[in-house]
């Protein structure tokens, strides 16, 4: 056979040269098994986070997604009168309901009678927040105490909060619950209040200007704490807006404590201080006499006693006692003037004027002026007019209510200083301080007191003051102040204690812009230590 030969001559035109522009079919089909790996290696790895790296955590997101955790709220503590009766209390959150908080509602006793000292609640704000001292914590959502015993004592009301665990389905809805854990409720409160005390002092300043204390002066328990024009805690537990409104712009101000808050001039309650600092400074003894002569000049203004400026008559000679019985003004102009202001101003302070009682409630200073405090103050120098002024309650002298009733207390209980106590106490006075009081000067200031309330005295609404057919010996003080609007009337005062010989209440009544303190005043507490009595 003929074999081909292994070369053939070929012409110029059968070969070509050209550069190749694409990968073989080996090198494709490595690219493509790279690929695969580096696809494999990265779901494997990614497929390795997911279930063993962050494994619990998706398995728990996918539990949160199918278990729902609700907040129940806690029954915010009771709290109820010294005799047990309740004024404010909550229900329990509904469990078997399923929002994500199970809300317990509070419900106030005699809310309008009882707002000046329990205050209210409203949902915290920022500051609440940041600023809570309780555990445990405060949340967004959680309502909070802002005024009285809600805000004093939040930490032993507030309770902890229960939980709820429920399942639900893909789109959410409830299926089952799986667990519940209680919450555990507030403390229950006791406060000193009389509740029945209370209600009687607010019904009879209804619809006035006015402040009413009542204390134990043994203990300084708070029996009533009354401030009118008067607000209802109940508006803002149920987020009342348009009652809400108006309590924040009347002019009257009802969410206003005048009890602590308020600031006012004394008028003659006030001799009763100075009377003592100059019995304790050795200015005067119980043989001091004074001659009332109507008027009396400093420089070349005059200054007159009450009984002469309405009536013209004078009381003529006059001692301590009977200066504190008739509130005679020209006696006490004198007796400040061989005091001096600044010894006047110790013994105010001593008896706790000038600065807060201690009650734990929000309160004012008031204020005790001194020649150097109006130096200091109004750059102006001090005159004996200032010293008259002073001597009276009148000028730069400011007081508030629960401050006079803690002064009318420590003269009814021997001379101890007892700070407010808003809790029911057992007879316990380790929250007494005792006043350095010479037993005479205690006597004559007494005795002064108890004449005021006698026939011939300031206090004409508890003259032969009795409680079915039994008499009771009462101690007062009437008090009548300029307010700085000379052209509306004076505020009246009143405060007293009772029984005389060993007190068991103290009763402070002012009235603000009504007139003379026995006239307005002292019926009010006659009626408020009748109330007391007659139980």
């Amino acid at each position: 056979m003929n074999k081909l030969p292994f070369f053939q001559k070929g012409s110029p035109g059968d070969f070509s040269f050209r550069e190749r522009t694409g990968p073989s079919n080996y090198g494709k089909a490595l690219v493509f098994f790279g690929l695969l790996i580096f696809l494999f290696s990265v779901l494997s790895l990614r497929l390795f986070q997911l279930t063993i790296v962050k494994g619990d955590y998706y398995r728990r997101l996918s539990e949160s997604n199918r278990i729902r955790q609700l907040l129940i709220e806690p029954r915010r503590g009771t709290i109820v009168d010294r005799k047990g009766l309740v004024l404010a209390e909550n229900s329990p959150a509904d469990t078997k309901k399923n929002g994500e908080r199970l809300f317990s509602r509070r419900t106030y006793h005699s809310p309008t009678a009882t707002g000046a000292i329990l205050g209210y609640r409203q949902l915290a704000d920022e500051h609440d927040l940041a600023a809570d001292n309780c555990l445990p914590k405060l949340h967004l959502g959680d309502k909070t105490g802002k005024k009285g015993v809600e805000k004093l004592f939040e930490c032993d009301l507030r309770g902890v909060p229960g939980k709820k665990l429920i399942e639900v389905d893909a789109r959410g809805q409830y299926l089952r619950t799986l667990t519940v854990q209680p919450p555990n409720d507030g403390q229950t409160l006791t406060l000193a209040l009389d509740l029945e005390l209370q209600q009687k002092a607010a019904e009879l300043v209804r619809g006035q200007r006015a402040a009413i204390v009542v204390l134990k002066p043994q203990t300084g328990e708070v029996l009533a704490l009354v401030s009118t024009p008067a607000f209802n805690p109940q508006d803002f537990e149920d987020n009342n807006a348009l009652p809400i409104a108006a309590y924040l712009t009347q002019a009257d101000q009802p969410l206003f404590n005048r009890t602590l808050e308020g600031v006012y001039p004394p008028g003659s309650i006030f001799k009763l201080i100075v009377g003592t600092a100059a019995l304790e400074e050795k200015k005067i003894d119980e043989h001091t006499l004074f001659e009332d002569t109507g008027t009396i000049k400093a420089g070349p203004l005059s200054f007159g006693n009450w009984y002469f400026l309405q009536y013209g008559k004078t009381d003529g000679q006059v001692d301590i006692v009977k200066g504190i019985r008739r509130s005679n003004d020209i006696f006490f102009y004198k007796t400040a003037e061989t005091v001096g202001p600044d010894k006047i101003k110790i013994w105010a302070e001593n008896f706790g004027f000038g600065k807060k009682t201690g009650s734990g409630l929000a309160e004012a200073d008031g204020l005790i002026p001194s020649p150097f405090w109006k130096k200091e103050t109004l750059k102006e120098d001090w005159y004996l007019g200032d010293t008259y002024n002073y001597s009276i309650g009148q000028g730069y002298v400011l007081v508030t209510p629960i401050q006079i009733a803690q002064a009318t207390a420590a003269l009814g209980n021997g001379g101890r200083l007892c700070r407010p106590q808003l809790l029911k106490i057992a007879n316990d006075n380790a929250h007494c301080e005792k006043i350095n009081l010479h037993p005479t000067t205690l006597s004559l200031v007494r005795e002064g007191m108890r004449q005021a309330c006698s026939a011939g005295g300031t206090g004409w609404p508890l003259f032969d003051f009795q409680v079915k057919g039994q008499p009771i010996q009462t101690a007062c003080k009437t008090g009548t102040a300029e307010s700085r609007d000379k052209s509306t009337a004076p505020h009246a005062w009143f405060t007293a204690f009772a029984p005389f010989e060993n007190p068991e209440i103290v009763v402070t009544v002012l009235v603000e812009e009504a007139g003379q303190g026995s006239d307005i005043g002292g019926p009010i507490v006659k009626e408020i230590l009748k109330e007391y009595f007659e139980r």
